[in-house]
Parts: C-alpha cells; sequence; structure tokens
C-alpha cells in the first residue's frame, strides 16, 4: 500500500465519514442522516487534526520502518535467520549487524555442533569463512600497493621467482588488477582442491605451481570468478614480503583490527578448536557433517576461521574508511567500480561485488565451502554492514543463497523499492537461446554440471523474455523479464536486471551477479539437444542389454550357428550397452544429492568420480570395434537385415553417446 501522511489519513477518513450513511437499530438509514454524516464529518476531522498537530514531527509507520533503527534492524534478521534455519533444515547460524562504527546486533542461533548439543555463540563460535576470506586477500594487496612492493597494473611474472604464469596470449599479460576482478581469463579449475585435513604453510606457491589452468581468455575482458587468481593474488604478497599469507594477515589485519578469534593458518590455533562449528548437509530428517574445508588456497579461504563478532571490526574499518588497515584512498577504490562484464550494469570493485537493490548500492562477499555458507554485505551510504555465516548446506542447497536473501530483505526494509518505468517493446528474439556460464570448466569433470544447468531465454511478446536456470535462488525456476531499453531487461515483480551485448556472439550478464557472464551457444551445442540424444541412445542401448541375452538363449535352444565374427559382435555390443548404462548409473547416483557432489568434487574423493570416465573410456574402445564390426556385418551379410540395422543402430547410438559425454569432460 502506498504510503499515507497524518493528512491523507484526514482527509480519507473525513471523506468516508461525509458519504458513510447512518442506520438506525433496523438497518434503514434515518431521515436525519444528512445531519449526523455533518456532525460525525466535523468530529473526525477537528480530532484527526489535533491528532495531526500532536503526531506532525512523527513520520508515518512506513516512513519510521525505512529509518532502519537498530531495534527494527535486529528484530528484523532475528526472525529471518530464526525462519531460515527452520525451513531450511539447518542446524546453525550467527550473525551481526555494525552501523556509524559500532556493533548493535550480534545473536547466535541452532547447534554449532549437533552431536554434542553445542550452542552457537556469536562471539565464540568459529565458522569457515570459504571465499568471503577474499576480502581479506584484497586488502593484503592493496597494503602492499599502498607500500610500493606491487603496482596494480604491472605483469604478475614480474613478482613471481618460483614459477612463471604461460603466455598464452602474447602481449596480455595477467596483471596483478585482474586477479583482484576476476578478469585473469583462467580456466575453472577447482576439481580436488579442497582437502580434509590441514596442510602445511609452504603449500599455497607449490599447488599453484603445479594445479596452473589453462588461460582460456584474454585478461580483461570477462570477469568470471577465478579462484586461482585470488589465491595467485595472496601468493604474491607471499612473496614481496618473504611472509607465509597466514602469518602476513595475521600481523597487518587481524592484530590491527583486535580480530582476536579469527586465524587463516592450518591447523587453527588450539584455543580455536573447541570453538569451531561443525559443517552439516541433510540427510533425510538428519544431518551428516561435512569436511573439505582445508586445502592449499588459503587466500580464498581454505581453513580459515573467524566469528561474526570480529567480522564485524572488518566491516567497521572498511566503512570507517579503512581503519588501522588501510588508507581512505584504497578503500575508496576497493569499493569502486573496477569492471563490469556490461557498462549498464553494476561491476565489481576489488574483490567486493556491486548488488544494489531499493536503491542502495551495496558491496557484497559471499563465500561457500561444504557445510558452510557466509554473506558480507556493505552499505556505506547508510554506514551499515551485516555478516551472517551458517553450517548446514540446507535443503537443496538453499543456505548458499540464504545469505543474500537475509541482505535482500535488510535492504527491503530500509527503503521501498525502486521502480524502473521506462518500457521498450522492441523485439527481444534475437536474444533467445541456450546460454553457458563463463565459469563452466573447459578441462574436467565439473563440465558435466552445464548438461543440466544452462540458462534457456525465450522471447515473449511486447518485447519481454522468459528465462529458466538463471536464478540464484534454489526456489526460483522459470522468470520474466520485461525490457526497459533495448537489450536490458528488468524483472518482472522484482529489482535484478540482465543485459545482452554482443561480445565475440551473444553474452547474457546479470545484476545480481557481476562475477560472471553467460555465452550463447550454438544449436548444436544446446544441452536440451543432448539431453534428447542421451536419452534416446541410452533406451537403445538399454533394451539391447536386456534383450540380446534372450535372443542368445533363443539361438542355442534352436542349435542356430553363428560366425565366430558374428558372435564376438554381439558380446561387443552386450558390453558397450552395459558399461555406458552402468556409467550413467553411477553418474546418477553421483547427482542424486547437490550437496555431497560439491563436496566430491572439491575433495576428489569419491570413487564414482573416478568410475564414470573408467567406464566411458573403456566403452569407447569397444565402440571403435562396434563401428568395425558393423561394416563387417554388412560385407558379410551376419544375421538378417533386421538384426544388420539394429546393429548399426546401436553402434552409431554408443558413438553418439559418447561424443556428447566428451564434450562433458566425461570421457577423458
Amino acid at each position: 500500500m502506498k504510503d499515507m501522511t497524518t493528512q491523507d489519513v484526514v482527509k480519507k477518513l473525513t471523506r468516508d465519514a461525509a458519504n458513510a450513511p447512518i442506520r438506525d437499530v433496523t438497518g434503514k438509514q434515518t431521515d436525519g442522516a444528512a445531519r449526523q454524516r455533518l456532525v460525525l464529518t466535523v468530529l473526525v476531522a477537528l480530532l484527526l487534526a489535533v491528532a495531526g498537530v500532536v503526531a506532525a514531527p512523527v513520520a508515518p509507520a512506513c516512513a519510521a520502518s525505512a529509518s532502519g533503527t537498530t531495534d527494527d534492524l535486529a528484530a528484523l534478521l532475528d526472525k529471518v535467520v530464526t525462519r531460515q534455519l527452520a525451513d531450511d533444515h539447518i542446524p546453525g547460524a550467527s550473525v551481526v549487524l555494525v552501523k556509524d562504527g559500532h556493533q548493535v546486533f550480534a545473536k547466535g542461533y541452532g547447534l554449532a555442533d549437533v552431536a554434542r548439543g553445542t550452542k552457537v555463540d556469536a562471539d565464540r563460535t568459529a565458522f569457515y569463512m570459504a571465499s568471503d576470506a577474499k576480502v581479506f586477500t584484497a586488502v593484503a594487496v592493496l597494503q602492499q600497493v599502498e607500500a610500493g612492493r606491487l603496482k596494480l597494473d604491472t605483469d604478475v611474472n614480474h613478482y613471481l621467482t618460483t614459477f612463471k604464469i604461460k603466455d598464452s596470449y602474447p602481449g596480455h599479460p595477467v596483471t596483478v588488477r585482474n586477479l583482484l576482478t576476476h578478469t585473469a581469463g583462467f580456466d575453472n579449475d577447482i576439481f580436488g582442491r579442497s582437502s580434509t585435513a590441514p596442510l602445511g604453510t609452504d603449500a599455497l606457491g607449490k599447488d599453484l605451481a603445479a594445479h596452473q589452468p589453462r588461460r582460456v581468455r584474454p585478461p580483461g575482458t570477462v570477469a568470471s570468478y577465478d579462484n586461482y587468481a585470488v589465491a595467485l593474488a595472496g601468493y604474491l604478497v607471499e612473496t614481496v614480503t618473504r611472509t607465509p599469507f597466514p602469518g602476513y594477515v595475521q600481523r597487518h589485519i587481524l592484530a590491527p583490527l583486535h580480530m582476536d578469534r579469527t586465524t587463516f593458518t592450518e591447523p587453527e590455533p588450539r584455543d580455536m578448536d573447541a570453538t569451531v562449528a561443525v559443517g552439516y548437509r541433510p540427510d533425510g530428517s538428519g544431518q551428516v557433517s561435512e569436511t573439505g574445508q582445508y586445502g592449499a588456497w588459503t587466500p580464498t579461504g581454505a581453513g580459515a576461521l573467524t566469528t561474526v563478532t570480529d567480522m564485524g571490526k572488518l566491516m567497521n574499518a572498511l566503512l570507517a574508511g579503512g581503519g588501522e588497515v588501510l588508507s581512505e584512498k584504497s578503500v575508496q577504490e576497493m569499493g569502486k567500480r573496477q569492471f563490469g562484464n556490461d557498462p549498464r550494469l553494476p561491476g565489481i570493485g576489488f574483490i567486493l561485488e556491486q548488488r544494489d537493490r531499493d536503491g542502495h548500492r551495496m558491496l557484497v562477499k559471499d563465500g561457500d565451502l561444504p557445510g558452510f555458507h557466509g554473506n558480507m554485505a556493505l552499505l556505506p551510504d547508510r554506514h551499515l554492514g551485516v555478516y551472517v555465516s551458517y553450517n548446514g548446506d540446507g535443503t537443496d542447497g538453499s543456505a548458499s543463497y540464504a545469505g543474500q536473501e537475509l541482505v535482500n530483505e535488510l535492504a527491503d526494509h530500509l527503503a521501498a523499492p525502486v521502480e524502473n518505468k521506462s518500457r521498450s517493446t522492441a523485439d527481444a528474439g534475437a536474444y533467445a537461446g541456450d546460454y553457458r556460464s563463463t565459469r563452466t570448466s573447459t578441462s574436467d569433470l565439473t563440465r558435466a554440471a552445464a548438461l543440466t544447468s544452462s540458462v534457456h531465454v525465450s522471447a515473449g511478446a511486447g518485447g519481454t523474455l522468459t528465462t529458466t536456470g538463471l536464478s540464484r535462488d534454489p526456489e526460483t525456476g522459470e522468470q520474466h523479464w520485461d525490457q526497459i531499453k533495448p537489450g536490458v531487461f528488468q524483472e518482472h515483480g522484482g529489482q535484478d536486471r540482465i543485459a545482452f551485448r554482443d561480445h565475440d556472439g551473444m553474452q547474457l550478464t546479470v545484476a545480481s551477479d557481476p562475477t560472471v557472464a553467460y555465452d550463447r551457444l550454438p544449436w548444436y551445442a544446446s544441452p536440451t539437444l543432448h539431453q534428447y540424444v542421451l536419452l534416446g541412445t541410452l533406451v537403445l542401448l538399454l533394451v539391447t542389454v536386456l534383450v540380446l541375452p534372450v535372443l542368445a538363449l533363443v539361438r542355442r535352444r534352436r542349435g542356430a550357428a553363428s560366425p565366430l565374427g558374428a558372435r564376438v559382435a554381439r558380446v561387443l555390443c552386450w558390453s558397450t550397452g552395459a558399461l555406458l548404462v552402468a556409467a550413467t548409473v553411477c553418474f546418477m547416483m553421483l547427482a542424486a544429492d547437490s550437496n555431497a557432489l560439491n563436496r566430491s568434487i572439491l575433495v576428489d574423493d569419491s570413487p564414482l568420480l573416478t568410475a564414470v570416465p573408467a567406464l566411458t573410456n573403456v566403452a569407447l574402445g569397444l565402440t571403435g570395434a562396434m563401428l568395425l564390426c558393423t561394416v563387417l556385418a554388412w560385407q558379410r551379410r551376419w544375421w538378417r537385415l533386421a538384426g544388420r540395422v539394429h546393429y548399426t543402430l546401436s553402434a552409431l547410438s554408443a558413438a553418439a553417446f559418447l561424443a556428447v559425454c566428451a564434450s562433458y569432460q566425461l570421457v577423458v
């Protein structure tokens, strides 16, 4: 409802009183209705006028809510987090709110350890911060820029001594700036980069040298979330200061800010060990503890621990112009737009992402590890910051969005939504198609996620669009968009925006996530087409696996003899089909629990991850033999015509199935 001032209320009630019929006890209007209406009108007007004078200095109810009093905000956070834990099956959480340089609210919710019944304590319970730790890495790099040891636009190879970044694009080196804006152009390669146990302090440089990803695009052209780049940024600090990254952060960031319950050291100090929350994923009505929070890439958050009240100190420092750790100029640069995939949408600063909502400029960083999900949001214009962390994945991975949901509700509470009234009816058909995230790996098994996680865009009448697979909210499937100007769309009934541009092909960018873009796929690379191919060929292969043994038994009873080559060909056909059916079953088991799959990919310790490519690789060799037998079957007239046609279709089906698998790195 539109906000009403006291004067509006007086006018409305006076009008209502003047128009209201006056009735007797029988319900009939009296003859003196007009006179009574006049008396009532005058009384209502006088009473409300007096009330208006008395209450004149007080803002309307909605405006008071929008003023963001600390009690209102605390009550909102308390309500939302409590609801999330109950609805999303999350064991525990912790949240802190800072405003005008002070901590104004902090509270723990639920259980830090389900087995022991340990409750979450906002001051003492430490959560793995995951990628929220990248904010510390940005601060550390900017400190060294201030000290003159690093320069933002210098080739990183200038600082590296034990290894070099490959010169894949001559004349286009990777710079320090690229590392902090996710524009270095490295392939997304996170397979097996996490560990279930703490690693040594010398692991960072060795791991970066041993697992350097391919460079898949020139630097500075597209922002695509890049863990390797941020880990490399932390290693540059380690190199120029000759101090292990955890020790550097402790000395130059944590100590000055008195963040005594935060550490980047693996394993964590003994005085923190007993207060570390256990991460969980839902399993039926219960919870299963997660592992895989450690790793070599400490600058990206592996093994890093913090409490929400400690994070409140960091937020206060950033909101106050850097506090004891950065200059005001560096803080401004950190939050300033450094790059954007589309100039018409918000972009990214140094690690911090701009996500506007309700007219607020929000600087956000969220982080996810198995069993832990957090979100930090700064509202500089309000001198306000909020940080929340959860120790559970939530149903269907809902906890990965819970922090952003909390921040969105906070922004909604502070101001009424800003609606874009402009509208364009230009034809939107040019933007229709299937799109794939630039974060999709080109080199490892994680690419298989693109088979089911692509974005589909369809055009409607009046310049509208419908998308599926684009929202970060797991409960939101289909979204509808209104065109506000050619190529730019706003979510119908929402605040998110998307934009399209021709960047070596059509590219889609989303305002709510400036660290990724989506490239339109040619028709032959459509995941929908691939799904139909896989399903159709798999059905034929499955029927073959079930029917061939029956036919073989019938032939044996009849005493029918076949040439040796024909018998070998049938064995090859059955074996190939069986292997591909088994590979599909293994893949389905692997993907059945998305939370467990995420952990398995990061740690790379699931036998299924080995089984799938092993089965398809063997099937690939057998399929080659099947294709040869197909030629021989027609030349030597093995079987009847129907038998030869079936064998040919089986061989082609296996080849088509494996071709699709290979395009998703399921054949290696």
